[in-house]
């Protein structure tokens, strides 16, 4: 599945895919499709640092979506399925300070 642009109004923040940038997704050859059972996801983080979600289907009567997620929900998703990385982790996390194990 192309990579799903939207931009939507929630409460009062615009997020816009065309703006924002792309820091992790889901979409990867599983070695039958691109597709997680119909649906994909990507994860952006905007200028001033706020991040959302944007789910893209293939199913009949569903619709795209794009949701805020916390910068806690980000990295979960981040370090967990969305396992397509666009950028390193210290940039789609600036804020976040990594401890050595």
């Amino acid at each position: 599945m192309d990579r799903v642009r939207m931009s939507r109004v929630v409460d009062g923040v615009r997020y816009d895919t065309e703006k924002a940038m792309l820091i992790a997704d889901d979409v990867y050859w599983d070695g039958h499709n691109f597709e997680r059972h119909g649906r994909n996801m990507w994860l952006y983080r905007t200028q001033r640092g706020r991040y959302f979600v944007v789910t893209g289907t293939l199913w009949q009567g569903e619709r795209h979506t794009l949701e805020p997620v916390t910068q806690t929900e980000a990295m979960r998703l981040y370090e967990g399925p969305l396992c397509e990385h666009a950028v390193e982790y210290e940039e789609a996390f600036p804020d976040v300070e990594i401890e050595e194990a």
